[in-house]
């Protein structure tokens, strides 16, 4: 992806190059752009590695078996049995490991050369993924409490005299059922956004500077220290697509916590 044109001269990036056009079945309800091609790619990348590693376990595990069970025992002990516990977290771990797989396989594509732009950097793929968050929550506090105690748990606050619950108890409603798979879901999608924007800005001002800014006094200098720009920013988007499915995973172990507890 680039941001100079043909008649020579620099653009920044716009929004615009989040909503490509169409590159397969356009016209029709399967219409396919290069995000919805980029999220399919990242998808089947992440069932084919899982399955290539995990089809023949072995108590002595390989290689691949080995580095799968690894970084599924990072989501376990790093994220849901710290948050959960081993008992609450047994049930939950299968929707935040595919949680946290998925969003850092669809973060990851933003730096590989040839998709170039995250799966989530649309708000619809951090929707969903805020949206299965949000049902855990709600179901994993219903199954628990029932859901009179449930609702009662998350919009009265223990210990604030009663009158104030008439002012607290809409705030909790609107925090806690609205504003947080709002957050999330931002949090994310703009992370990926800026960062897509940063290294589009460097490795398109690279490219102008040694191609199309031959003539002009210090081009060349100033391409080197945009290209190490690009490069350094690539090893802090790989940390950033990696922080960002931590955080939200983390984020989403913590909600369901606080619907399974006693009181928050």
């Amino acid at each position: 992806m680039t941001s100079t044109h043909d008649d020579g001269e620099f653009h920044p990036p716009t929004l615009a190059e989040f909503f490509p056009p169409a590159i397969f079945f356009e016209g029709t309800p399967f219409e396919m752009n290069r995000i919805v091609l980029v999220r399919l790619l990242a998808v089947a990348a992440l069932l084919l590695l899982f399955y290539i590693a995990l089809r023949r376990t072995t108590r002595v595990p390989g290689r691949g078996q080995t580095i799968a069970e690894m970084a599924i025992d990072f989501v376990k002990v790093q994220i849901v049995d710290q948050i959960l516990g081993e008992k609450d977290g047994r049930r939950f771990l299968p929707l935040l490991a595919a949680m946290f797989f998925g969003i850092l396989a669809m973060n990851i594509t933003g730096i590989i050369p040839g998709l170039n732009i995250a799966g989530t950097s649309i708000f619809i793929v951090p929707v969903v993924f805020a949206l299965a968050g949000y049902i855990a929550f709600v179901y994993a506090g219903i199954k628990q409490h029932g859901g009179l105690r449930f609702f009662k748990n998350q919009l009265f606050l223990p210990g604030v005299p009663w009158p104030m619950h008439f002012i607290l108890a809409p705030v909790e409603l609107l925090n806690v059922f609205i504003v947080r798979p709002i957050s999330l879901s931002l949090r994310l999608l703009l992370n990926m956004m800026v960062g897509h924007l940063l290294l589009v800005l460097c490795f398109a001002a690279t490219h102008f500077l040694f191609i199309t800014g031959e003539g002009l006094g210090f081009a060349s200098a100033f391409g080197v220290l945009t290209l190490i720009g690009g490069i350094v920013m690539t090893v802090i988007e790989f940390a950033v697509a990696l922080l960002q499915a931590y955080i939200f995973t983390l984020l989403s172990a913590v909600y369901i916590q606080q619907s399974v507890a006693e009181e928050h």
